[in-house]
């Protein structure tokens, strides 16, 4: 049975950032915690956030670790009602916005946050009275803005997965504008994560025609438009496009994701300074060449179609030449040769197959993984 769901209120556009006010009133919220790190702070992109909600009261949470914890979530619970906060907004990348969604948990359920992952059975225990969240990233990668998922590194050290449709930010303002200034590398490994998502989801096994339309043309849009928005980031075209490929990757991946993010999710909860999106641009190629065999795969002719989309015209039955075109387009952009290069040794094999076997996205890869299989994939990664 095929469950599909559209989803949530988007303004995809430059200069969407004015219509904040609008969307807090028309949310309900009279005081949001604005949920932020401080690199956005510091880039002045924060201050363009605030600027747009004029008179509207609101609190700042500032504090967004690079990959958001448990402990930072507790951290902004405590701003979130000292300062009788009846909302978020969350500006920022994935992080600000996962953040976002742990501190909407958190601040109206009890009990520690693991009780509510997924993997724990927690989805169903997720309810309306989650506060509402709005999202403005700030990133083009992530895609968190329209999506019902959040992943957070709980107390015990494991990178878990929380799922809920209450969850789903109640809007998102996707403003090119505040993805101008950022870095090459970011933009990066941001659109990678983006790519990965509108790929992976689109091998994935779950019948939805809408989400497998909307992340090939995303993909398309990711692949055409990320070497420009690296290579310039004042590509204004360029910008629009890689934020709209973000959106669309994650409005896809109601239909799950795979095994690239079994791995990324378990090796960045392993060592929490590994970026997402650059370990899903290291995993990809391996997993393309892994999931080729599998029937679905084969049936729907569905590495053939993804390499039509990036225009390499086509593919062995074997993902072949799709996996080399991923890594070409890693070197590109200037990416890691691989998993070695950023520092990941044979010492953290183990503990990265344990995560990736209890992960959420393990069993909705084409081809269910074995230990054995992870272990290969992980190897001729590095």
């Amino acid at each position: 049975m095929a469950f599909i769901y559209y989803l949530t209120q988007i303004q995809l556009d430059f200069g969407t950032v004015s219509l904040l006010p609008q969307e807090c009133e028309r949310t309900g919220m009279k005081k949001p915690l604005v949920v932020t790190d401080p690199g956005i702070r510091a880039a002045g992109v924060l201050d363009k956030a605030l600027a747009a909600l004029g008179k509207v009261s609101h609190a700042v949470f500032d504090q967004t670790p690079f990959n958001p914890t448990e402990a930072a979530v507790r951290a902004a619970v405590e701003i979130y009602k000292r300062e009788g906060c009846d909302g978020l907004i969350a500006v920022g990348g994935g992080s600000s916005i996962d953040l976002a969604k742990g501190v909407a948990i958190a601040a109206t359920h009890p009990g520690p946050l693991k009780t509510y992952a997924t993997i724990e059975g927690g989805s169903p225990k997720i309810t309306e009275a989650v506060a509402p969240v709005i999202a403005v990233p700030t990133t083009a990668g992530t895609g968190s803005e329209v999506a019902r998922g959040a992943i957070v590194i709980v107390d015990d050290g494991r990178k878990l997965g929380f799922h809920s449709w209450h969850l789903l930010p109640k809007t998102a303002i996707c403003d090119p504008e505040l993805t101008m200034g950022l870095p090459p590398l970011l933009t990066a490994a941001t659109g990678m994560d983006a790519i990965a998502h509108c790929m992976e989801t689109f091998m994935a096994p779950a019948v939805n025609p809408p989400a497998d339309g909307i992340s090939l043309d995303g993909l398309e849009r990711g692949w055409k438009h990320i070497v420009r928005a690296t290579e310039n980031g004042a590509d204004r075209e360029a910008r629009w496009n890689m934020m709209s490929a973000s959106m669309q990757g994650a409005m896809a991946f109601q239909k799950g994701l795979g095994a690239v993010h079994s791995l990324s999710h378990s090796l960045g909860g392993a060592n929490p300074k590994l970026h997402h999106g650059t370990l899903n641009a290291m995993f990809l190629p391996e997993v393309v060449k892994f999931n080729a065999a599998a029937g679905s795969i084969q049936k729907e002719q569905r590495l053939q179609r993804m390499a039509h989309a990036i225009g390499i015209g086509s593919c062995d039955s074997k993902g072949t030449e799709l996996a080399e075109a991923l890594r070409d387009l890693n070197r590109r952009l200037g990416l890691p040769s691989g998993l070695r290069a950023m520092g990941v040794g044979e010492d953290l094999f183990d503990r990265i197959i344990e995560g990736a076997m209890k992960d959420h996205c393990h069993k909705t890869n084409p081809r269910v993984a074995t230990e054995g299989e992870y272990r290969e994939i992980i190897a001729a990664s590095m």
